[in-house]
């Protein structure tokens, strides 16, 4: 059995790419979910643009995973046995492609290839969800309030676990007669900033199906990773990448970080702190949101060694980072935004500012202010 999922925040780029993707295999099914108000979930099924079936059913619980567990895996089961050799599941509006992904890999019966994991997106629109303050329930993409997710949160871990975005007009862009040139250009740039191992696919482009590497997709959206574009041309957008192999003094850091925010559509990377020494320090900032999170100990710090051959085979960032002396510990930030808004030299002067002196480097960690919280250093 092979699949593709799509995921989307526009039910109509969602209809759109899961129609292509329908064309991949010549025995395919097209499969739409909709969660609606009521824990109400719509399921459609279409072969070769026509509607085979349509399905209401009543959810006792009705949440995204329910859907996704209670009906998308049961459907995508029954279609492979009714002898369909590959189904698209277009899923509800927020339903993340690694969330499905490991549902069917939890529920299926039979063995099943994912094909590919797709996001639809209208390149127009993208700015705008990146910086939008409202959650996905506030923003009417999904119908759960406890849903608090940001539009941009969503996107920013799509565009790390999918192996293809396919950009279309969305339903807006349809009704209002197209999208803004200038919009629509912009925002396929920031989706190769973002996106930057992802092949961007238009309506008319070519499409080449079955290269979903879950493994690869894991490694790039741990916390902490970082995965930059390789080409650094000129453009509307630029991505800024920037290490510091000495910790970072915890209070100059504090002062740092809103600067390295401002302006920036994404930063994210891994934080040696001084305070908290041996803890792994993920950072994100999607839009105007910004945390700091714990991912435990360092790799050095928990006796890992790649001279004794003991490095997790799934850490790529440690074994390429790997420091003579201080080992996987370090600081690697990057920044992605608007050209006028990030600036190298000044991304790199603050936090090489922050990292700590010669005099400092002797200190007991211990004893330094710990802003954020994050436990004590060794």
């Amino acid at each position: 059995m092979h699949l593709s999922v799509v995921s989307s925040l526009d039910s109509h780029c969602r209809e759109v790419a899961a129609a292509r993707l329908g064309h991949t295999h010549s025995n395919s099914v097209v499969v739409l979910h909709d969660l609606l108000d009521g824990s109400l979930v719509l399921r459609r099924v279409y072969r070769d643009g026509q509607l085979l079936e349509r399905s209401e059913t009543m959810l006792e619980h009705g949440c995204l995973s329910c859907t996704v567990r209670l009906d998308v895996v049961p459907t995508a089961e029954r279609l492979a046995a009714g002898g369909h050799d590959h189904v698209v599941l277009g899923l509800p509006p927020g339903v993340s492609a690694d969330m499905a992904v490991a549902e069917l890999r939890r529920g299926l019966d039979r063995p099943a290839v994912i094909d590919n994991a797709v996001l639809a997106i209208d390149p127009a629109e993208l700015e705008d969800h990146v910086w939008d303050v409202h959650s996905l329930y506030e923003s009417g993409f999904t119908s759960m309030p406890e849903d608090e997710r940001t539009s941009g949160e969503f996107l920013i871990g799509e565009f790390g676990h999918v192996d293809t975005v396919m950009i279309q007009p969305g339903l807006g862009a349809e009704l209002g007669g197209g999208p803004q040139a200038g919009a629509w250009d912009h925002g396929v740039e920031l989706c190769r900033q973002l996106a930057p191992h992802a092949a961007v696919s238009g309506v008319h482009d070519a499409f080449r199906p079955g290269c979903y590497d879950r493994g690869e997709a894991h490694a790039r959206t741990r916390l902490g990773a970082v995965r930059v574009p390789l080409d650094a041309g000129p453009g509307t957008f630029r991505t800024v990448l920037h290490k510091v192999e000495r910790p970072l003094h915890p209070g100059r850091f504090r002062e740092a970080l809103p600067r390295l925010a401002a302006g920036s559509h994404w930063l994210r990377g891994r934080l040696w702190i001084a305070s908290a020494a041996s803890t792994r320090i993920a950072v994100q900032g999607i839009g105007p949101r910004v945390w700091l999170e714990s991912t435990g100990q360092w790799l050095a710090d928990a006796g890992h060694d790649p001279r004794r051959g003991t490095l997790p085979a799934s850490d790529v960032d440690a074994a390429l980072d790997w420091h003579p002396t201080f080992g996987d510990r370090g600081t690697v930030l990057a920044v992605t935004g608007r050209g006028e808004d990030v600036d190298p030299r000044e991304i790199r002067g603050l936090l090489d500012g922050c990292q700590l002196s010669d005099a400092e480097m002797r200190l007991d960690f211990s004893k330094l202010e710990d802003p954020f919280g994050l436990g004590a250093g060794l």
